[in-house]
């Protein structure tokens, strides 16, 4: 399995595909990474070399951010709306659809309305003892 920026990706699938298992990296930026590292999308994660294993680490560290740092801005920018108490922070703070969702028939988990599906309403007779 290769390992870039400390995440396994997986050896039996394009690297295309397996660069998306890193947290922040789509199948759009997948492709842009590999077509400026010049890498082939269809060669597998096994067959890649440490160059240009080495060549992909260097563009992801260079251009963008993954993982822990992206994971940490997110939070950080919840935690911003939420104290500057706008629409969206306090969606965030109910636990409720942010952006324009309904509510009225759909999220009734995220609601804690969970309804149990019910049958016919007829209780069956009791059993004798």
């Amino acid at each position: 399995m290769p390992r870039i920026i400390g995440i396994n990706i997986p050896d039996n699938k394009r690297i295309e595909i397996s660069l998306t298992y890193i947290y922040g990296i789509g199948l759009s930026l997948s492709r842009k990474i590999l077509l400026e590292a010049g890498i082939d999308f269809n060669k597998k994660a096994k067959d890649l070399t440490p160059e240009e294993i080495n060549k992909i680490k260097e563009i992801i560290e260079e251009n963008y951010k993954i993982e822990g740092d992206l994971r940490r801005e997110t939070i950080n920018n919840i935690k911003r709306l939420k104290n500057i108490g706008c629409k969206r922070g306090i969606r965030h703070i109910k636990g409720l659809p942010v952006r324009g969702q309904r509510t009225k028939t759909n999220s009734r988990t995220v609601r804690g309305n969970v309804r149990k599906t019910v049958g016919s309403g007829r209780k069956p007779p009791p059993q004798p003892t």
